[in-house]
């Protein structure tokens, strides 16, 4: 991966993770606040879901 690739896929996540909170603000932020209730167990659970479902990801791409 060249760093023009990193460029593009930093530029898509951005892209992607400002979706919601351009079209629906009041969505995300009612999500956002119920993330805030989470224990420490279940952000990592979701954190660590996230990373695996994106290296299954890079992996099929591959």
């Amino acid at each position: 991966m060249t760093g023009t690739d990193w460029l593009a896929a930093t530029g898509l996540l951005l892209v992607i993770e400002g979706i919601l909170p351009f079209a629906a603000p009041a969505v995300w932020r009612d999500g956002f606040r119920r993330m805030l209730e989470f224990s420490d167990g279940q952000l990592r659970f979701i954190g660590a879901a996230s990373m695996l479902g994106g290296v299954f990801l890079l992996l099929m791409l591959n």
